[in-house]
């Protein structure tokens, strides 16, 4: 692309971002500049919390206050774009591809003749093929930075390409949901292998047909089409499928498509559309040929899905399940799976175990090669359990636990705490056998009107040397107090007014807050010790189950 500076093209707009883009500042900086300078330019369009600027009349300002760079004519060519076509930029993309396909064609769209003009100059400086993959790029960036997925993002294309590994140059590729062809026409080798998409949104499918057009490419074929509702392609048999479906859309066609053929894993529910695009591509698979397909965290472990992934798993179709760092999609932050299915060439031929790999924690610029403790090959047993979940984390961490070392340490400290249950129990002896609370006692609402308690949270404390804290709380917990404080549904709600606590000397108080003491610590402990059992219980039967401990001698 040229660097030249040429005038802007009639009637390009641009908002407070691209501005920015353009002076070589920030987004704050141009909000600044509007209320510092009485003679910014006017919006022109746009509302209130996105405006337009007339895109001369910003390069004019800029220029005067010394502010602007240079404006390229590949970023005046996409100005003009979206300043003629507004929201559809896509539709304008096209455009300007079928006019390099066909320059002799009189319809340009909504492009002024000063565009068209710029058009030709740009691809007789370079060529037309890297005029359109410039624009596809700038589009793709614009979609990115809008927090949408309409475009495929960069990192997941990057990934894409990682682990479908060497494609063979007579192989046949195809993309059921190819958008503007960002994974078809980049997985492979540019040369060589037949590429086949099928795109629901015309224009999108247009502009991907003529992107490879342009770029030579003769072995590509993308038609218009709902790939679910009206398969375009129903007898090919590719030996690589990819794709990056629509999420969450619960209109895929469930109700048409019920008795469908395809769906010989089972047929998916509304919500669980994504399950219906991958029976779809791995319906489109040749004996041997493999399935990458781009999927939202959920789909792993959602319950309404749990049938289908085990048939799945059952079958020894699904190879693969990679979690993409956090950050691969351009919309959220949240983990994006990468499903790996292969087509068994015959009856032994079926996987027996499904690699988990989880990059979770990875840069998402950075290397995809997971590490060993990244992986984990889980057999077809353990998968298939109740919930059938599919999420990576969860099976790399318990492949890389070590049991024996957990069971030992549980153990040890199991015998510790048992041990110590004992000599907390405090000593009590026989009593006269009538409750304390029967002789002289008071109410917690006097103690608190005679300001010797405070109400603390959940329960009063004494603020005075009168009054014992455990000899009090302990008191609370009584029976006879406990009863007056539980409600029907078994929760304590102290009784403030009726609570009562017998009349002792401080140094009773003390005696009976000391055993109130030693018996709130032993319950503490018990619980503990209740849980520790249950966690070496579990422990000792998973690793039983799964061969990671065996019984001693």
């Amino acid at each position: 692309m040229t660097d030249h500076a040429t005038s802007p093209a009639a009637g390009a707009l641009v908002n407070g971002s691209e501005i920015a883009r353009l002076a070589g500042v920030t987004r704050a900086a141009v909000s600044n500049w509007r209320r510092r300078y009485d003679d910014f330019p006017a919006p022109v369009g746009g509302g209130v919390n996105s405006p337009l600027f007339d895109l001369a009349e910003v390069q004019t300002w800029l220029d005067k206050q010394r502010k602007g760079q240079d404006v390229s004519e590949e970023v005046q060519l996409w100005q003009a774009l979206r300043g003629a076509y507004g929201e559809d930029v896509l539709g304008g993309l096209g455009d300007v591809a079928g006019l390099l396909a066909a320059p002799g064609r009189a319809n340009a769209g909504a492009m002024s003749a000063e565009t068209v003009a710029l058009v030709r100059r740009l691809a007789e400086s370079s060529s037309a093929s890297e005029v359109v993959t410039a624009l596809a790029e700038r589009f793709t960036d614009s979609v990115r930075r809008a927090g949408s997925d309409q475009v495929t993002s960069p990192r997941i294309v990057r990934a894409v390409r990682h682990f479908a590994g060497e494609v063979a140059t007579d192989a046949t590729l195809f993309d059921p949901a190819c958008g503007i062809g960002t994974l078809l026409l980049t997985i492979g080798p540019e040369r060589g292998p037949r590429r086949y998409g099928q795109e629901s949104d015309a224009r999108s499918a247009r502009f991907a047909q003529l992107r490879a057009d342009l770029a030579g490419r003769t072995d590509v074929g993308i038609v218009t089409g709902d790939s679910l509702r009206d398969d375009r392609w129903a007898d090919l048999k590719a030996d690589l499928v990819v794709c990056d479906p629509p999420i969450g859309d619960a209109d895929w066609g469930r109700e048409e498509l019920l008795l469908d053929s395809r769906w010989e894993f089972g047929t998916p529910s509304r919500a669980e559309g994504e399950l219906a695009w991958v029976q779809h591509a791995y319906a489109h698979t040749a004996p041997g040929g493999r399935v990458l397909m781009v999927m939202p965290a959920s789909v792993a472990y959602r319950k309404a899905g749990r049938r289908i992934r085990a048939e799945l798993v059952r079958r020894g179709v699904l190879t693969q399940v990679t979690a993409l760092p956090s950050g691969a999609a351009a919309s959220h932050a949240l983990p994006v799976h990468l499903w790996h299915l292969r087509r068994p060439e015959s009856l032994g031929d079926a996987a027996t175990s499904v690699r988990m790999v989880d990059l979770t924690a990875n840069d998402p610029d950075g290397s995809l090669q997971p590490r060993s403790d990244q992986t984990a090959d889980v057999s077809l047993i353990e998968l298939l359990d109740d919930a059938v979940d599919l999420t990576p984390g969860r099976h790399v961490v318990e492949s890389h636990r070590d049991y024996a070392a957990e069971y030992q340490a549980l153990r040890l400290e199991l015998a510790e705490q048992v041990g110590l249950l004992a000599e907390l129990l405090p000593g009590l002896t026989a009593g006269a056998g009538v409750s304390a609370l029967e002789g002289p006692s008071v109410s917690v609402a006097d103690l608190a009107r005679a300001g010797l308690v405070e109400y603390g949270d959940p329960e009063p404390v004494s603020v005075s040397d009168q009054l014992d804290t455990d000899f009090l709380q302990g008191f609370l917990r009584s029976s006879a107090n406990t009863r007056r404080s539980t409600s029907a549904s078994g929760t304590f709600r102290l009784d403030g007014k009726g609570a009562r606590i017998p009349q002792m000397d401080i140094a009773d108080q003390r005696r009976y807050g000391a055993a109130f003491r030693a018996l709130q610590q032993f319950e503490e402990l018990a619980r503990r010790v209740a849980e520790l059992s249950t966690q070496a219980s579990a422990l000792a039967r998973d690793g039983l189950g799964n061969g990671a401990l065996t019984p001693g001698e």
